[in-house]
């Protein structure tokens, strides 16, 4: 089941313009986790040569609805996020890993820590939780 379940998230993510335009790749989706990394590359990093507070939101978001659908099914929705950034983003690439902190039919609470890998040292560069529900449109 997680082979397929890897396989259809990395369909979803190439359906995703933002996502290919950034360089994302979706490398774990299983039940209940999912883990997003992107290298980093210059136009991903602002004036002081850090990765931008928006790229490592992007990727938290996006990690946090991934885990989300993984308890909810497909089509889901971020309902609000929150981040706490706890140091700049340097290095090659950044890895948000989101997991499922409690979920029921109409939401699912998620949690994802967002580090940045240099060197082959992870350093955590963020934290964010956020309330995944099913798109309704």
């Amino acid at each position: 089941m997680t082979n397929a379940m890897l396989e259809q998230g990395r369909t979803v993510l190439a359906e995703q313009g933002f996502s290919r335009l950034l360089g994302t790749e979706l490398t774990d989706y299983a039940p209940g986790r999912a883990e997003l990394s992107l290298v980093l590359r210059p136009d991903h990093r602002q004036q002081h040569g850090f990765a931008h507070g928006g790229v490592i939101a992007y990727l938290a978001d996006n990690a946090l609805t991934y885990a989300g659908a993984s308890a909810l099914g497909t089509g889901v929705l971020t309902l609000e996020m929150k981040i706490n950034y706890t140091r700049p983003g340097l290095g090659e690439r950044l890895i948000a890993r989101a997991e499922v902190l409690s979920s029921g039919r109409r939401q699912a609470v998620c949690q994802c820590k967002v580090v940045a890998l240099q060197d082959g040292t992870e350093k955590l560069v963020a934290v964010a939780q956020g309330t995944i529900v099913p798109a309704s449109v």
